[in-house]
């Protein structure tokens, strides 16, 4: 039996390939507008590559659209396969099946943060009159093309190495707290930090201050990640020793698990693109600060609903 006997499996990579092909064709023709790109002509070539642009500008919107999707999906789908793979209760052992699982789903997150960081560019280039950032914008999806190749080599990597034989560790082991940085620091420590950061992150925002900012946001995400692990998810749960970060996406729970991660996912990125894209544009950026004042707001929030309710339901903490 083959991992591949999954329609789930078999429905990814056949979408993965149409858009790898859809992003060969914009590669060459950003190539040639990287090369011929002229705003100051007025010749039918020039008009012609403008055309292209807006074409090229259009399937990339397609493709990372549908790259959304397909990481919603490709999460689904890893939980799904728990059921064929022996010892997985979850997407947790899963991803845990081999060396490229966990590469990979951090991969994915990088190239979803990437053309995040291409459509802001993208929205400043169309906004102003002259396309200040056309050739820029063209050359970051060079390097997102070969994020797109090196992540559909990992994929396959990945699903072509998952036995269902051999058996894989379930969450609860794979999350251990006896082991890696949890283990370094008393949880409540961690909390500590957490909530000191959410505050110092939104002072960077308010502040409107690039670098802080950046680095309040690489720090939120670190915090936030150990925390929701190892103490919120636990009130999702409500079982002290439930460490997951997958299980809380299952129907069972609501699917709460896409909120929480997709805020966080956007109060880190838009913390840290204003300073990321004011090395595109060489002025000041302050699209991303009020997005990330909300979303670490929605995010914390969240966390800590789960918590306060426990406690008056119960009267005790986990």
């Amino acid at each position: 039996m083959s991992i591949f006997l999954s329609n789930n499996i078999v429905t990814l990579f056949f979408i993965q390939t149409i858009l790898l092909l859809f992003s060969i064709y914009s590669l060459f023709i950003s190539l040639n507008i990287i090369k011929n790109w002229d705003f100051n002509k007025t010749t039918s070539y020039q008009y012609n590559l403008e055309k292209k642009s807006y074409l090229i500008s259009l399937i990339i919107f397609f493709v990372i659209f549908v790259k959304i999707i397909l990481f919603i999906f490709f999460v689904n789908s890893l939980d799904g396969l728990s059921s064929i793979v022996p010892g997985a209760m979850c997407a947790s052992g899963i991803i845990n099946a081999n060396e490229y699982g966990t590469i990979l789903l951090f991969f994915k997150i990088f190239v979803l943060a990437g053309f995040g960081i291409w459509l802001v560019l993208n929205k400043l280039d169309i906004e102003a009159l002259d396309y200040p950032y056309l050739v820029k914008k063209y050359y970051l999806f060079l390097v997102l093309f070969l994020s797109i190749v090196i992540e559909f080599v990992l994929e396959f990597l990945y699903f072509t190495n998952i036995s269902i034989k051999r058996p894989v560790l379930c969450c609860s082991a794979v999350f251990q707290d006896t082991q890696g940085f949890a283990s370094m620091m008393k949880i409540e420590y961690i909390l500590i930090l957490f909530y000191i950061n959410y505050i110092a992150l939104i002072i960077s925002n308010v502040m409107k201050n690039s670098l802080t900012s950046l680095l309040s946001g690489a720090l939120f995400l670190v915090l936030s990640y150990f925390s929701i692990v190892y103490f919120f998810g636990t009130y999702i749960y409500e079982l002290p020793t439930h460490k997951c970060p997958f299980c809380m996406l299952q129907e069972e729970y609501f699917y709460i698990g896409y909120i929480i991660w997709i805020t966080m996912f956007l109060a880190v990125f838009f913390s840290i693109s204003s300073f990321i894209i004011e090395k595109f544009i060489k002025k000041e950026y302050n699209g991303g600060y009020k997005l990330s004042i909300i979303f670490s707001t929605i995010f914390v929030l969240l966390c800590s609903y789960y918590v306060l309710a426990y406690y008056i339901t119960n009267g005790v903490f986990l």
